[in-house]
C-alpha cells in the first residue's frame, strides 16, 4: 500500500500514533539530523553575494547557534539558476562559489550545503559540500537525482511546489536506488493559485513515513513567486509563525534564509528573515522542540 493510501485509511488515533515515528539519523561532520537528535538549522544566505557578507553571516549565526547548542548547516548558493529573470544577480558561479564555501568550513568548521542544477556540476560540488541540495524544480529530475546520490554525499531534497507530500516516496527510492540512505527531505510551500504558496502541515508526518528526517524552510514558504514582476515577492514576517508551528508538528530541523538587510539582497530579499532576529526566534524554536520531545 502507498504512503499515500495508509494515510487515507488511518483513523484518528492512529494519526497521532505516526506522530510518534522516529526518522533516520543522518549524520555530516559534528551535525547529527532526526531519530531524537537536537533540532538542527539550516541557515545562510540565499546567495553568496561577496566573501565577506557570506562570511559575516556565517560567523553571526555560528555565533548565535553554538551558545543555544543548536546543530548548524551553512548553506548559501554559488549560482541560483532559476532566477525568475535572465537578469537577476546569480552569483559567483560554480568555482569562485565553492571556493568561498570552502574558506567558510576552513574558518568555522561547519557542514554545507548548496544546490547543484547540472550534472557536469556534482563532482566538483561533492568535494566541496557536505550536503547536496536539489531544488524543488528538480526534484523530478532522475538523472539529477541519481547523480547526486552516487556522489555519496548526504542528499537534500526539496518537495515540488506541485507535488503532493506521498508523491515524495518516489523521489526517496530514486535516491536510494542508487544506494545512498543519507537523505533530508525539505517541506517549502505547495503553489496555492498564481504567486503564492501555503504550507499543509499534515504533509511532515506524511513524508516522515519515508523514515528520513523532515526539514522545514520557513523562508521559502513565504515567497510569492515571480510575485514582484521581474523577481520573486515575499511576507518575510510570517516565516516566524510557520517555523514556530512546524517544529510543534516535530520536523527535525529548520532551513531559513538571513541577511543583515534583506531589503537590499541580491536574491530572495523579501522573504529572508534579518539576522538580528535569528537569536530570539531560535530560542523560541528550541523551547518549543524540548517541549515536544518531552512529551
Amino acid at each position: 500500500m502507498t504512503i499515500k493510501a495508509c494515510f487515507r485509511f488511518l483513523t484518528f488515533d492512529k494519526v497521532q500514533d505516526k506522530l510518534l515515528v522516529m526518522s533516520n539519523l543522518i549524520k555530516t561532520g559534528n551535525v547529527a539530523i532526526g531519530q531524537g537528535a537536537p533540532l538542527a538549522l539550516i541557515s545562510g544566505p540565499c546567495v553568496i553575494e561577496d566573501y565577506e557578507t557570506t562570511r559575516e553571516i556565517a560567523a553571526t549565526v555560528k555565533d548565535i547557534t553554538d551558545k543555544l547548542e543548536i546543530p548548524f548547516v551553512f548553506k548559501a548558493s554559488y549560482d541560483k539558476a532559476n532566477r525568475t529573470s535572465a537578469n537577476s544577480f546569480r552569483g559567483p558561479g560554480l568555482d569562485d562559489g565553492l571556493k568561498v564555501l570552502a574558506e567558510i568550513k576552513k574558518e568555522f568548521g561547519i557542514p554545507l550545503l548548496s544546490d547543484v542544477h547540472r550534472i557536469s556540476e556534482i563532482p566538483a560540488a561533492a568535494r566541496v559540500l557536505d550536503i547536496i541540495q536539489i531544488p524543488a524544480f528538480l526534484c523530478r529530475q532522475t538523472d539529477v537525482i541519481i547523480e547526486v546520490a552516487r556522489s555519496g554525499k548526504v542528499v537534500n531534497i526539496k518537495k515540488g511546489q506541485f507535488l503532493a507530500p506521498w508523491d515524495m516516496a518516489n523521489v526517496v527510492e530514486k535516491i536510494t536506488s542508487a544506494g545512498n540512505r543519507n537523505i533530508l527531505i525539505t517541506e517549502r510551500g505547495t503553489m496555492f493559485g498564481y504567486n503564492n504558496l501555503v504550507v499543509d502541515f499534515r504533509g511532515f508526518m506524511i513524508m516522515r513515513q519515508t523514515g528520513y528526517p523532515v526539514i522545514f524552510d520557513a523562508t521559502h514558504s513565504v515567497q510569492l513567486p515571480g510575485g514582484a514582476g521581474t523577481s520573486s515577492g515575499g511576507q518575510r514576517d510570517y516565516a516566524p509563525m510557520l517555523a514556530r508551528a512546524a517544529v510543534a508538528a516535530g520536523v527535525d530541523g529548520i532551513f531559513m534564509e538571513v541577511h543583515r538587510d534583506p531589503d537590499h539582497a541580491l536574491c530572495d530579499g523579501p522573504n529572508s528573515l534579518k539576522l538580528d532576529t535569528v537569536y530570539d526566534l531560535l530560542c523560541q524554536l528550541k523551547s518549543i522542540h524540548g517541549t515536544i520531545n518531552r512529551r
